[in-house]
């Protein structure tokens, strides 16, 4: 069938049912250069974790088969002083070369079963503004377990035979924030002429408030001006931890008073769950694509680079 793809899933959003029958289909060979179907796991937690989990850990312990580990922490500009910066494009070659991606794979990402939905969406984000052509989310990990879906663990030997030669990338700059262009829009909100651009902020209600502290001693909590609070939990299923289906994340979306005609950025606390928002909006089909953007440095970036003194940082009550 020479370069042929066989197989491809219909929607961003796959199930486990509809990745266990890609994968039966798409057994790979040594031989064989057809494209793949790769499960990727983008296991990760938070510094602070209270059990002291790691990502690794928890791929070590339980993963899908023939799944490799994508590093939130390792993949990344480690020059900057903001924890998951985009990596340069060629860290992201040189770290899809060593899992041995190659670029006509069908690449589906994966989270934790203990999580639910959390980090998989940033890692899926980076490969699309990386121009990886075929990239889904897996809803979710933890219904792959309870469906009985195969898993394996220990440690990985050999899955990868061999680096691939993945070219390095374009970055797709449209997709992604700046703190410069952040900072515009902040200041441009309320004004008359402005884009009219909206802020979706995925922190918790109170952080975002203003009136719970932020997990990182000594940044403040509060929200950029004219900012909508989308917390991730309202999107997510409270016992599956999976993305909620379209039409109730449409509904949530617009009791929130989001506008789906306008452009929309998505933040967080350091860039991971704002992908979960964009996701979600992709997933309700809530916006143009091309008008949805993420800020990769979000709130850790922002709240130290401005200040509540020059009108930047707002809090409860406040917009």
């Amino acid at each position: 069938m020479g370069g042929i793809r066989q197989l491809g899933f219909q929607s961003y959003i796959v199930t486990p049912k509809e990745l266990a029958t890609a994968l039966t289909k798409n057994v790979p060979t040594k031989i064989s250069t057809a494209p793949r179907v790769i499960p990727l796991c983008a296991a990760w937690f938070l510094p602070n974790d209270p059990q002291g989990r790691t990502g690794r850990r928890v791929f070590e312990e339980k993963r899908i088969p023939s799944a490799r580990f994508f590093d939130l922490d390792a993949i990344k500009d480690h020059e900057s002083p903001y924890p998951h910066m985009l990596p340069s494009a060629e860290t992201f070659a040189e770290a899809m070369q060593n899992m041995g991606i190659r670029k006509d794979d069908e690449v589906v990402v994966y989270d934790t079963q203990e999580l639910g939905i959390f980090s998989a969406p940033r890692v899926a984000w980076t490969l699309k503004v990386f121009g990886h052509p075929a990239v889904h989310i897996l809803n979710n990990f933890r219904l792959w377990v309870e469906q009985g879906y195969p898993t394996e663990s220990g440690k990985v030997v050999a899955v990868v035979e061999e680096p691939s030669h993945y070219p390095v990338p374009d970055l797709v700059a449209s997709q992604v924030v700046s703190f410069g262009e952040m900072r515009e829009i902040a200041r441009d909100h309320g004004k008359e002429g402005s884009e009219g651009i909206q802020i979706l902020d995925a922190r918790s209600k109170g952080r975002w408030a203003g009136t719970e502290p932020e997990p990182r001693p000594g940044l403040p909590s509060g929200h950029m001006p004219g900012s909508i609070n989308v917390p991730v939990s309202e999107l997510l299923d409270p016992r599956t931890g999976t993305l909620l289906p379209g039409e109730e994340l449409r509904k949530l979306f617009e009791s929130k008073g989001v506008d789906p005609e306008r452009p929309i950025v998505s933040s967080c606390g350091t860039g991971v769950t704002a992908a979960v928002v964009d996701a979600a909006l992709g997933e309700a089909g809530f916006g143009r694509p091309e008008a949805r953007k993420l800020y990769d440095g979000s709130w850790t970036e922002w709240a130290q680079r401005v200040s509540e003194a020059d009108g930047l940082i707002r809090k409860n009550g406040m917009k």
